[in-house]
């Protein structure tokens, strides 16, 4: 297995005279599968919310995408099932599959709604039943609430009793340090959207969106899929800037693909950035910009930057692999004409959709209507501009109802955040 590595730079001809050119560089990566390489096994742990509110056919429909889930699980493959409420329990310790029709039976039998919702709880049980079988597999977890966790209650400067969205979020950071995903699937209308996006964001997993119960079974299948896909885990970015050319100050780097994502920029002694990617998928790139300003260079086509990246390759049980290194150039003239990347240009304009719908989000929480309206617009704009038709409805019929001076539903919020993170999925 190996890593396909390509770059480009949104304008590639640079003006000498300018003593600042900003550019965007694009940075594909993805895992490239000789004939030979077999697929990896999987290491999967599911983290249901079994709190009262998932009582009668959201559990049920829960119990069935499992279900078929795990008639999808292939001979090798470890499954583990942890269950939440007001306290958590493992239904299913972390074990190879070998009898998934007992695995089922359990899951009827243990999987039964009723109680408060402490996320954190099942969040650590799930991680620790993780890590009992991440030796040369794809190690993910699905997580699935329909409810906020437990804000612990806090008297004037002082916090009294457990916060359960921070330990979440603490959670969230130790997974990716060990190497495990989470994607995390929001279960109705009543779901924290801030805490589940940063739980999946943390450990480059994926927020999902389940309005409806019947979603289910579609929803866990499409990211099941996607974690079969895998190829090579743990990768981090590694990227290196000659003198003269620096990362801009704020929000430098960002996912655009497979979701939106701002990512976390670590510097090294040398000068040189770590940005941590997650597992890489075959066919499926994951898509990273760089907003990178250049100061004055010699004329000619100059190297402005190396790329790298750093991977685990479970099927042969090697860690910290590299990438050969591959330099990045950019052609200074004196007589410059824009030379545009038209897929580069398609990248920022993804991550204008979602910032343009954060900046929305913000203003309606500030209580700016108008504000909201007017970038939910921009955002709208910007989704046809990409030719992404679902997210321009959500985005436009949200502005229109702000305008005419409704309320947003739960749902309405919910769907904005989604769309603004990939094309959505009916």
């Amino acid at each position: 297995m190996k890593v396909q590595l390509l770059s480009a730079l949104n304008d590639t001809n640079v003006d000498a005279a300018q003593l600042s050119n900003q550019r965007q560089l694009e940075i594909s990566i993805s895992a490239i599968a000789d004939e030979l390489d077999p697929n990896l096994p999987l290491n999967l742990c599911l983290i249901l919310d079994k709190s009262g509110s998932m009582h009668g056919e959201p559990v049920n429909t829960v119990i069935q995408a499992v279900e078929q889930l795990l008639d999808q699980l292939k001979p090798g493959d470890r499954i583990s099932i942890v269950a939440f409420a007001g306290t958590s329990e493992v239904i299913i310790p972390n074990q190879i599959v070998q009898d998934p029709e007992s695995i089922k039976s359990q899951l009827h039998k243990k999987l039964k709604a009723g109680g408060g919702t402490i996320i954190a709880e099942g969040l650590s049980l799930g991680i620790t039943e993780l890590l009992k079988g991440t030796k040369g597999a794809v190690s993910q977890a699905f997580l699935l609430t329909d409810g906020h966790g437990d804000g612990g209650l806090k008297i004037w400067k002082w916090e009294i009793g457990p916060n359960d969205n921070k330990r979440c979020l603490e959670l969230a950071q130790k997974a990716t340090r060990v190497n495990l995903t989470i994607n995390t699937f929001g279960f109705g209308n009543d779901w924290n959207q801030n805490l589940l996006e940063k739980i999946a964001d943390a450990g480059g997993g994926t927020l999902a969106y389940i309005e409806r119960p019947k979603q289910a079974v579609d929803q866990f299948s499409r990211l099941f899929k996607r974690i079969q896909s895998v190829g090579l885990t743990n990768a981090h970015l590694l990227l290196s800037l000659v003198p003269g050319v620096r990362l801009a100050e704020l929000k430098p780097i960002a996912q655009v693909a497979p979701e939106t994502i701002e990512l976390p920029v670590e510097t090294e002694a040398n000068g040189s950035f770590v940005i941590r990617l997650g597992d890489l998928m075959k066919g499926a790139e994951r898509v990273v910009l760089a907003n990178i300003y250049l100061g004055q260079m010699p004329e000619g086509e100059q190297v402005i930057g190396h790329i790298q990246i750093r991977y685990d390759d479970p099927a042969i049980n090697q860690e910290g692999l590299l990438s050969p290194l591959m330099p990045v150039y950019a052609k200074i003239t004196k007589t410059y004409q824009p030379a545009l990347d038209p897929q580069v240009l398609q990248s920022i304009l993804v991550l204008a959709k979602y910032r343009q719908t954060q900046v929305a989000e913000a203003k309606l929480e500030q209580g700016d209507r108008t504000g909201a309206v007017t970038m939910l617009q921009t955002a709208a704009n910007t989704a046809l501009q990409i030719g992404d038709t679902s997210a321009a409805t959500v985005l436009q019929t949200n502005a229109t109802r702000l305008q005419a001076g409704e309320e947003l539903s739960e749902a309405d919020r919910k769907k904005t955040r989604i769309v603004s993170k990939t094309i959505l999925r009916e």
